[in-house]
């Protein structure tokens, strides 16, 4: 065996001396079996690290479902998101819906044109003074600037639109305030609007509806703004002598000098759900007595459980009962 192997390592060693060496493509190695017999195995080459495959397979990364959903722009003017529930609603559904969420029923703030279009008869409505401007009498700083922005916004002369329609069969006065003319505030314009159309009401025998959303009195106008509020009290006292009746609305937000004037001096006190009403707001209450103050406070619901309102009505309802309490202040009217 020694021999065998001896001749064998001969051999090629004399073919390598020599230079007739093949290129061998495989490697050899030797076994020793069970009966000693010595065999030579061939084996393969292992193959190149370049081209070899990996050891395990590359799992493919994985794609989320919104990185496969490209982000697309929505359009303005196409949904509102419900600031009480999140709820996003398509703005025509909402305009169908008197901008009150479908869902949790929040009520959106509303124009005056909106509004008188909401609770009139078709082409009843005839206005009053609408060329009626405020002046800048105290030469008040950015005053002007800010009457002028807001009525290119709102196309309004000034924060409430008044004049003479038919709710149901009833010819009624009615003034509309529009939060979006300087936070619905009442400067001499206001006052003056409002007090000739309590005058027109008890003139004609009608009775006077006016749907409140202010932030109160006026700070341009100063001392101006406030005699308002005792010109617009003076009208529905007369108003009162006549035995006519008044329907105040008060919808969010109804603050300051106009809560503390003609807001709040109704036959019937109505509001819109969750408004708040009052004449300074909570912060500055609590600031001012600090004190913690109740919930719900200065609400609609907490006004009307304390006995503040008269009712609750739904922006829905709105018109259907104004009708009624119309039709009972009328059949009493015809009784006396």
């Amino acid at each position: 065996m020694r021999e065998r192997k001896k001749s064998a390592s001969g051999r090629l060693r004399a073919a390598y001396e020599l230079g007739i060496m093949p290129t061998m493509e495989t490697t050899t190695f030797v076994k020793k079996t069970i009966s000693g017999v010595v065999q030579i195995e061939p084996a393969l080459t292992p193959p190149s690290m370049q081209h070899a495959p990996p050891a395990f397979p590359v799992k493919p990364k994985q794609i989320s479902a919104k990185a496969r959903t490209k982000k697309r722009d929505i359009p303005e003017g196409l949904w509102t998101k419900c600031p009480s529930c999140g709820t996003m609603i398509f703005d025509k559904e909402l305009d169908e819906n008197l901008k009150v969420c479908p869902k949790c029923q929040h009520h959106f703030a509303i124009g005056s044109r909106e509004r008188i279009h909401s609770l009139v008869e078709t082409c009843t409505f005839e206005e009053m003074d609408p060329d009626m401007t405020s002046v800048d009498v105290l030469k008040f700083a950015g005053y002007k600037g800010k009457l002028e922005r807001d009525r290119k916004i709102t196309m309004l002369k000034d924060a409430v639109v008044t004049g003479i329609c038919k709710i149901g069969s009833h010819r009624v006065a009615l003034g509309v305030m529009d939060f979006g003319f300087m936070g619905g505030s009442m400067g001499s314009v206001v006052g003056e609007k409002l007090t000739r159309l309590i005058e027109r009401a008890t003139d004609a025998g009608c009775p006077a509806i006016i749907i409140s959303t202010s932030g109160g009195a006026r700070m341009q106008e100063g001392v101006f703004s406030l005699m308002q509020m005792a010109k617009t009290s003076a009208a529905l006292a007369y108003h009162a002598q006549q035995r006519l009746p008044y329907i105040s609305v008060l919808t969010n937000n109804s603050y300051g000098g106009v809560m503390a004037s003609y807001a709040a001096l109704g036959d019937l006190n109505l509001a819109e759900p969750a408004a708040m009403i009052g004449f300074a707001g909570p912060r500055v209450i609590k600031d001012t007595t600090h004190a913690e103050l109740p919930p719900g406070f200065q609400t609609a619901e907490f006004l009307l459980e304390h006995g503040l309102i008269d009712a609750i009505v739904p922006r829905k309802e709105m018109k259907e009962q104004l009708m009624r309490y119309l039709d009972y202040f009328a059949g009493g009217k015809k009784g006396a």
